[in-house]
């Protein structure tokens, strides 16, 4: 059954773009960052800051749509009113960099004990591809954050986390990346950034001989000090966002985590830890992959009746990266729980990434355009209360 979303709509930036579309059954959208002039814009990443009422979207400025000619992370903060948001100018982050590396997958989070909103991401040796690395079964990638007390106007140094957080495994990881997309704060208050990582086999390293899994990077303590969680169990399973669920038994809550898989298909896996460790992956048929798969992003929400809900985007073709759906499941449990999906944007789509706020509202970042994917990252407003009422 086909379930009908209520799109919101946009607000430009101060009049420097034309106004956008009227609310349609379509897809109205804004256009935050645009492919030209030597530059493509890739790997959005949302988050909400509830306090300010603020988006924060990020993305990773490149040279060309290549990963090895990533450059740094820009961002763009859009002020939310009722059911239009004001975006500010593109801001560029080039100062959160290491010497002579790339910063990539964006992976923002808010940490509501504190205010602090923390954005993670890898640096990566410039020319050193993630072939290369998995070829060569040696890293050049190192785990960094850097933190804003302002809701993304300042950003602390970038730190590097790396030989804290990942310790001996980086000698037995061919390389490793957070998100891309958003990272969780559990009712725990544990912080929680999902990642993945191949892993080395054997004496000679060979991408034969290397696994990938998903994981989590987990902190107790506010951010001062961050771990690594077990790997999910099972098949291979790649780029992930995570959510935390209640348990069947109510006693419990669990994190779940969606991941990019083989196959033609996603893979899900569920921790009853706060990712310090997962249980075996299932493949879920319901969410199907374009053949050589794509990102997609996870988050939960409450319902009026007090129920926790999955919402999903992810492209809904199953030959190729187009047509950006969003799939509800109210039933998180239920690998086959899910709605037929709501077309977000018809054509060629890529990665995306939610972000919920409150009242039933939502927003979506992703790359999309005419003849490729790689044209524009835009962002989309949305309602569902309309929807779940009928439910």
């Amino acid at each position: 059954m086909s379930q009908p979303i209520t799109c919101l709509k946009q607000q430009g930036d101060g009049g420097e773009s034309p106004p956008p579309p009227p609310p349609s059954p379509g897809s109205p959208r804004e256009t935050l960052f645009r492919q030209g002039n030597g530059v493509t814009y890739r790997i959005p990443a949302l988050l909400y800051v509830p306090p300010a009422a603020t988006f924060l979207a990020f993305a990773e400025k490149r040279s060309s749509p290549r990963d090895e000619d990533a450059e740094y992370l820009v961002l763009r903060r859009g002020r939310r009113h009722g059911s239009s948001v004001e975006w500010g100018p593109v801001e560029e982050l080039s100062a959160l960099a290491l010497p002579g590396r790339r910063t990539m997958n964006p992976c923002p989070l808010y940490d509501a004990t504190s205010g602090t909103v923390f954005l993670f991401c890898i640096c990566v040796e410039r020319g050193k591809t993630e072939r290369c690395q998995i070829w060569r079964g040696r890293s050049a990638a190192r785990l960094c954050y850097a933190a804003s007390p302002d809701g993304g106007r300042a950003w602390s140094p970038l730190r590097d986390v790396t030989d804290e957080a990942v310790g001996a495994d980086l000698s037995r990881w061919a390389t490793f990346a957070v998100g891309p997309g958003h990272g969780v704060q559990l009712d725990s208050g544990r912080l929680v950034v999902p990642a993945y990582a191949y892993s080395a086999r054997g004496v000679v390293p060979l991408p034969c001989c290397t696994r990938q899994r998903a994981l989590v990077f987990y902190s107790d303590d506010g951010g001062r000090s961050w771990r690594k969680g077990g790997p999910v169990g099972g098949g291979r399973t790649g780029e992930c966002q995570v959510a935390e669920i209640g348990a069947s038994d109510a006693r419990q809550p669990l994190l779940y985590c969606n991941a990019r898989a083989p196959r033609r298909c996603r893979a899900v896996a569920f921790s009853g830890d706060g990712g310090a460790s997962f249980g075996r992956s299932a493949r879920c048929p319901a969410l199907a992959e374009p053949p050589r798969g794509c990102q997609g992003s996870v988050v939960t929400f409450t319902t009026e009746d007090g129920h926790t809900w999955l919402l999903y985007s992810h492209p809904t073709n199953r030959r190729r990266r187009s047509d950006l759906g969003i799939y509800v499941n109210p039933s998180p449990l239920d690998g086959a729980g899910w709605w037929h999906p709501w077309v977000l944007h018809p054509g060629p789509a890529g990665y995306s990434d939610l972000a919920v706020c409150p009242g039933g509202v939502f927003g979506c970042l992703f790359e999309c355009g005419a003849a490729s994917a790689c044209e524009e990252i835009a962002f989309c407003l949305f309602a569902l209360e309309q929807n779940l009422k009928a439910f």
